[in-house]
């Protein structure tokens, strides 16, 4: 059985966890926290989460892990059968993480941890932001799903929009998303009504108070 590594407030990993669920695929989860790295580097060269275990052995990256699970269990597919469609999908998901997500991340050390970023970061991830975001408007469809059909894509989008919203609303006071993709709003409902991103966002909470739990402990 697949183990799904990681802790249930990254984004990332609850992708991956989506993308199970959606396909049905037997796995379990194991916690792991970021700052135990050095014990995990022999699955995840770079010591990042998420990560999974296969009967094969370690696989890292969540694309890649994505990519994976849709090649080796294609019974319940989340790409389309068209091989233009598919590559439409995979670019889409590489707006959202390269052009949009990882643009957004550079606020979240200030937005969600109580640390601090310059002003210097704060404009220049705003101009690179909206130009992503702009990039994934031209692209989505949002009929009613991000690119018509329910894909791999809504479980990326999900997760990432979910994070860049909160974190432009705390560092410039505007959701950025719902901005410059103002369909978002209906998307993020209507995925919120399947019963597995309910689950997902459930175990979020109770992740995230276990989370802030553990740090007043190691703080106090």
């Amino acid at each position: 059985m697949i183990a799904l590594c990681g802790f249930a407030v990254s984004n990332y990993y609850n992708k991956l966890k989506l993308v199970l669920l959606e396909k049905t695929i037997p796995f379990e989860e194991r916690l792991v926290y970021p700052w135990q790295r050095s014990a995990f580097r022999s699955a995840s060269p770079l010591g990042k989460i998420p990560y999974i275990e296969t009967e094969h052995g370690c696989l890292s990256e969540s694309q890649a892990i994505l990519e994976y699970l849709e090649d080796t269990y294609p019974q319940t597919p989340l790409y389309p059968a068209d091989t233009f469609a598919r590559a439409k999908c995979r670019e889409l998901i590489q707006h959202l993480e390269f052009n949009a997500e990882w643009v957004a991340r550079r606020l979240y050390r200030e937005a969600f941890f109580g640390g601090t970023v310059s002003d210097e970061t704060k404009h220049d991830v705003h101009k690179q932001l909206a130009a992503g975001l702009k990039a994934i408007a031209s692209l989505a469809s949002f009929s009613p799903y991000i690119l018509g059909p329910f894909s791999a894509a809504d479980c990326v989008a999900y997760v990432h929009f979910s994070m860049i919203a909160k974190a432009t609303v705390t560092i410039y006071g505007e959701n950025m998303v719902e901005q410059h993709l103002p369909n978002t709003g209906a998307f993020m409902q209507h995925m919120e009504q399947r019963p597995h991103v309910a689950a997902v966002n459930a175990d979020r909470a109770k992740a995230l108070a276990a989370f802030q739990a553990l740090k007043v402990k190691y703080s106090g």
